[in-house]
């Protein structure tokens, strides 16, 4: 179960400001109406959905759950494994304790350790009882039989036992314990953050082991070659200036009145967030606006001749429909000013959206799904470092400019992910 692309084999992603799940026992709070079988399966198809298990476990054109999904990380590649039922290749042979102990300790049922590119650092938060449906759903799922493939990784990083090690450094198992200084709707965003979740894992700095940053753990990470920004209070790169109900539009519609989701985001909205409960979603939300703002850095200033560039590029490419002054178009198209995702500590996702383009998530709240085209092969290294320099500082934007070099290496990084 070693699922979830992300740029280092430690790192589980999941995809951006991703979190759901159910309250543990000793929260006091669980989001299950009524007990029996069918509530346990049901409650567990909730938590499925927003762990984004499926994006995970799903190769392109594959069988959901079976696995084989590429996991490119600067040491190798992992795949995802097969978590269908099926008794030979998945985990139809595995009990309610051996699942149990892969989701809080990380090792699998004939004993080997997990890379933690499966999010075990942060699904042992999980209950027990969480944990147990989460089984059981995935117990009625239709059984592939799909070897998984083996990761690709240079020595000792192919030797598991080594992952005893980073376990003995890194992880701190246990289930999530509620703080009584806080309210139950603030714990139980925190429980959905920190827990199945994981939104850590993608938006959280990593040391040169993976092992996120847990000082800081959602200061801004990189993730599948692009930065996920900050989740804290930051009013130029976090969310300082996003209400609770932005945060409940952004991961319920996959946008808000001040940004769109693009990116790893934009699956994590599509097949993960827009499930959740309304109640969820503004637990999480209560939760993350608690979070202080870090200090702020200054940044240079861009180079004149930079800037006439860009704003030449942006007359003719972007402001027909982000329009003069970056404003956007409310429910069309994103507004780029004062856009914490524009003003990231990394321009990663911004570089990215211009080479590949990007599609607003249809959902059954906003189901327009508009689509922006790609320009990687339009414009050059030099054009995009300028069209993305300007965009972060023009209209009050204060970010740091962009080297052509950033785009040539995002662009090789993309076009070459493993």
């Amino acid at each position: 179960m070693n699922a979830r692309p992300g740029l280092a084999i430690t790192l589980a992603l999941g995809v951006g400001l991703c979190a759901a799940g159910a309250v543990a026992a000793n929260a006091g709070m669980s989001d299950r109406t009524s007990p029996g079988p069918h509530a346990s399966v049901q409650h567990g198809r909730y938590l499925v959905r927003a762990g984004d298990c499926m994006a995970c476990h799903t190769a392109s054109n594959g069988a959901p759950y079976a696995g084989g999904r590429a996991v490119p990380t600067p040491f190798g590649t992992i795949y995802s494994t097969n978590i269908t039922p099926d008794p030979d290749t998945g985990i139809g042979r595995w009990d309610g304790d051996d699942f149990y102990r892969a989701m809080h300790e990380g090792i699998a049922r004939d004993g080997h350790r997990l890379y933690p590119a499966f999010p075990y650092p942060w699904f042992t938060k999980l209950s027990r009882d969480d944990v147990r449906d989460i089984k059981a759903y995935l117990d009625t799922r239709t059984p592939v039989r799909q070897r998984d493939i083996a990761p690709k990784l240079p020595w000792p990083l192919s030797v598991r036992s080594a992952m005893a090690v980073w376990d003995a450094m890194y992880f701190d198992a246990g289930s999530y314990r509620a703080n009584p200084e806080k309210s139950a709707q603030w714990n139980r965003g925190a429980y959905l953050v920190r827990g199945v979740g994981h939104c850590s894992a993608c938006h959280g700095d990593k040391n040169f082991a993976g092992a996120v940053d847990a000082d800081h753990p959602l200061g801004g990470g990189f993730a599948e070659h692009v930065f996920a920004p900050a989740l804290t209070g930051g009013q130029r790169d976090g969310l300082g200036q996003w209400s609770e109900q932005d945060i409940v539009d952004y991961l319920g519609t996959g946008r808000n009145a001040i940004t769109t989701a693009a990116g790893p985001m934009a699956e994590v909205v599509s097949q993960s967030t827009r499930y959740l409960s309304k109640p969820d979603l503004r637990a999480i939300a209560v939760y993350l606006k608690s979070l202080p703002a870090p200090p702020q850095d200054d940044v240079a200033t861009a180079d004149a001749a930079v800037m006439r560039h860009g704003a030449a590029l942006y007359l003719d490419n972007c402001e027909g429909c982000h329009r003069r002054g970056g404003t956007g178009e409310a429910g069309a198209f994103p507004r780029l000013r004062d856009s914490s995702a524009i003003q990231a500590e990394h321009p990663d996702t911004l570089i990215a959206t211009i080479l590949r383009g990007d599609a607003v998530p249809a959902t059954d709240a906003d189901p327009t799904g508009l689509a922006m085209p790609a320009f990687g092969k339009r414009l050059d290294d030099d054009d995009i470092a300028a069209l993305t320099t300007y965009i972060r500082q023009a209209w009050g934007n204060h970010a740091a400019p962009v080297s052509s070099s950033d785009v040539k290496d995002l662009r090789e990084k993309l076009r070459h992910p493993g």
